[in-house]
């Protein structure tokens, strides 16, 4: 019997039509009608409504799935994302107050990220939110909106950004006392990870039934993975993911991190997408490579149509010389993220830019004239990523507006050279608060909110006595 007349058989003896292409799509739906039709195949329990705070971490409501179709209103404490990674809160001043009555946000299923939870046991779906106050206008300050206003201004030049993240992060020993160092995992060989791996398919090898449970996990999310490596640190992995859409890339990094995570915490094993985690490793990165296509054709501005570099492309790296350190506390948002970005390692000191040249902020890599892009080596992978492109975009943007020219590039290596990028996480609030053409772009909500977030982490931190002070000021001083 030809297939098309058994699935029509089959369909007649279950009562129920042929089943639309939507309901098996691994990633998104267009319409409620479609959501609840691509649930109930599935036969999905349970929604996880997440959006991410300003840590990039998930926060969010839990419902059954027939409450999720029905109308249901669906809010959060304007708080949640005014809080800092400890849970703390930072203190009220002449440009941060917190909201007189830390009145509900209202959170809106963006159903484009409709997807399978892969990790847990009973069927369980997961979308992405957009935040909106009562009246519906966006929440300027939450991270996921701030990004899409800066591809909106974007957008307004006619013009259309396109990026590709690089994340990398560490495996290690399962550890819950943070008193004590990490330390790398033991792979299949029954030993623990050295240094010096990297790109060693050996490396990977160790853990193959992990990274098939991240492939696995990935596939049934709609997620695409363009490359997986081993790093140069003990323990350490690079994931590239496919060119595309801001958004939808930050969108695919926020759920790659939770996936990692879950994949690892199946094998007994942590994943950190700490800056620095551990002594005297390489740190980890999250590197954004960067192209602008004309809004209409597509075609790649940074280009002329005899393939040179165009008076764009220069001004987006003109842009990201002058205004990048401004918007650094975005791409190293944390005390130890200013461990990794130190000199005489991969990690850049400054905001130099050359060919090919892996010691400067800013590379440009080889490729055709359609290719051509700028790779920001700056962020780390304890960034937002909806704030570290945002940011980075948006200092691209402004020396394309500007018309920045930037310096000569570098030939050689960059990396022993002058720092000029801030050295600690107040210098760096401080830039941010000073950069007027930064805050037109992601807007002053967000920049007042975000620098008080930052000064109040500081000093959560300054209240920890580290072990380097009861080493050498103990019995010294």
């Amino acid at each position: 019997m030809p297939p098309e007349k058994k699935d029509a058989r089959a369909a007649g003896r279950s009562g129920r039509k042929r089943l639309p292409a939507f309901v098996k799509n691994l990633r998104g739906v267009k319409s409620w009608k479609e959501a609840g039709a691509w649930l109930d195949w599935r036969s999905i329990e349970d929604i996880e409504c997440i959006t991410p705070d300003q840590a990039g971490v998930a926060r969010g409501k839990m419902m059954p799935s027939n409450k999720f179709t029905s109308n249901t209103s669906l809010a959060l404490p304007s708080a949640v994302f005014m809080t800092t990674i400890s849970g703390g809160y930072p203190e009220n001043s002449p440009d941060f107050t917190y909201p007189a009555d830390d009145g509900d946000l209202k959170l809106l299923p963006d159903l484009n990220t409709l997807s399978a939870v892969p990790w847990e046991s009973d069927p369980t779906a997961q979308v992405i939110c957009d935040l909106v106050y009562q009246d519906g206008r966006s929440v300027e300050f939450t991270p996921r909106n701030v990004l899409r206003r800066v591809v909106e201004a974007y957008h307004e030049h006619g013009l259309r950004p396109i990026v590709a993240p690089e994340i990398e992060f560490y495996l290690v020993f399962k550890n819950p006392d943070p008193d004590y160092p990490l330390t790398p995992p033991v792979g299949r060989s029954g030993r623990p990870i050295g240094g010096g791996q990297g790109y060693s398919i050996a490396g990977v090898n160790e853990f193959d039934e992990l990274i098939d449970d991240i492939y696995h996990f990935s596939e049934m999310q709609g997620l695409e993975i363009d490359t997986l490596i081993h790093e140069e640190g003990a323990g350490q992995l690079e994931i590239n993911l496919r060119h595309g859409d801001p958004v939808e890339l930050a969108d695919q990094v926020f759920m790659f991190k939770r996936t990692i995570r879950e994949a690892a915490l199946k094998h007994d094993t942590y994943a950190t997408f700490m800056a620095k985690p551990i002594q005297g490793q390489p740190g980890s990165a999250m590197h954004i490579h960067q192209s602008v296509v004309d809004l209409k054709s597509g075609r790649n501005v940074f280009s002329n149509e005899d393939g040179g570099e165009s008076a764009i492309f220069r001004h987006f790296v003109g842009g990201m010389q002058k205004h990048m350190p401004g918007a650094l506390v975005m791409m190293a948002p944390y005390v130890n993220s200013y461990r990794r970005l130190t000199q005489g390692v991969s990690a850049p000191v400054n905001t130099k830019w050359g060919y090919d040249n892996r010691t400067t902020a800013f590379r440009i890599p080889r490729s055709d004239p359609a290719a051509r892009r700028v790779e920001n080596r700056i962020p780390s992978s304890d960034a937002n990523p909806y704030l570290a492109l945002a940011g980075s975009l948006a200092c691209g943007l402004i020396g394309i507006l500007d018309k920045l020219e930037p310096e000569p590039p570098v030939g050689q290596a960059a990396n022993q050279d002058e720092i000029d990028l801030p050295r600690g996480l107040l210098e760096a609030v401080g830039l941010l608060e000073e950069d007027e053409a930064l805050h037109k772009i992601l807007g002053a909500p967000f920049v007042s909110t975000y620098a008080a977030l930052k000064k109040a982490e500081f000093e959560t931190f300054m209240e920890v006595i580290s072990p380097w002070e009861r080493e050498f000021l103990l019995l010294n001083v």
